[in-house]
């Protein structure tokens, strides 16, 4: 069963949710929601597998307290935007959600390396990881990313402390199909080189306003993903020469989308 409340007026939750069989619920943007609402949810929905409060700012750890006590079954995690949540709450998740699946933390700005690390550690079998706007790790906790070994989707827009060492740990992701860079402004060709020839069924890149990349990631590219990669998106990446149609189809056969430079 899914819920969504978006955009509701969430005074009074606890008369309007009682639903014990209750395993989606969507609660994004839902601003009048406390700490102390979150109890009172989760405390109706024990059978929930997937949670998003996105955008819902005046959240803290406490909350994360609340839902690993009421609700022991999280699979899928969206705190994208809680930004007052800290390692303490990520400690939560990590020690109660070892098989969590998907955790979104886009622009969880209280967020350190500690915090992530717990969770990468102990959530073995992630397969999403969302870390969009999160500056504040550095390739420390990059390189665990490596040990997951059923990520498929991770999205590292913004990180600017990554860089090739981090790339070459994150290659060990053989199962990676969507991968965005945009804006890791320290990443070069041979962590991108990396990236190819580790994960070959890489169907989306994104290296967005990467200025340290050229023609030899796009060849290496071609060589290792030519039969998955659907989506390129060179946009900024000066060292990259523009290409007619005719030649990208020569490198990506399968390739639908390709986005360069003006």
């Amino acid at each position: 069963m899914d819920l969504q409340l978006k955009w509701f007026d969430c005074n009074d939750l606890q008369g309007y949710i009682s639903l014990q069989e209750l395993e989606f619920l969507n609660l994004n943007a839902c601003q009048k929601i406390s700490d102390k609402g979150i109890e009172a949810i989760t405390s109706l929905c024990p059978n929930l597998q997937a949670l998003s409060i996105y955008w819902i700012v005046g959240l803290s750890d406490l909350t994360i307290r609340h839902i690993v006590k009421n609700c022991k079954h999280i699979m899928d995690l969206n705190l994208s935007g809680c930004k007052n949540i800290s390692d303490k709450g990520m400690q939560l998740v990590a020690d109660n959600y070892q098989g969590l699946k998907k955790l979104n933390i886009t622009r969880c700005i209280k967020l350190t390396d500690d915090g992530l690390q717990e969770v990468l550690q102990k959530c073995s079998s992630l397969e999403s990881l969302n870390f969009y706007a999160v500056s504040s790790f550095t390739n420390k906790a990059y390189e665990k990313i490596g040990s997951l070994a059923n990520l498929t989707f991770l999205d590292l827009c913004g990180a600017q402390n990554l860089t090739d060492d981090g790339l070459v740990c994150i290659s060990r992701c053989i199962g990676l199909t969507y991968l965005n860079l945009t804006w890791c402004v320290r990443v070069t060709d041979a962590g991108v080189v990396a990236i190819a020839q580790g994960c070959r069924s890489l169907q989306f890149l994104s290296l967005f306003g990467i200025v340290g990349v050229t023609d030899v990631c796009l060849e290496a590219l071609s060589k290792s993903c030519s039969c998955s990669l659907t989506t390129l998106d060179v946009n900024g990446c000066i060292g990259i020469k523009k290409r007619s149609r005719d030649d990208l189809i020569q490198l990506f056969p399968f390739l639908r989308c390709f986005k360069v430079h003006s």
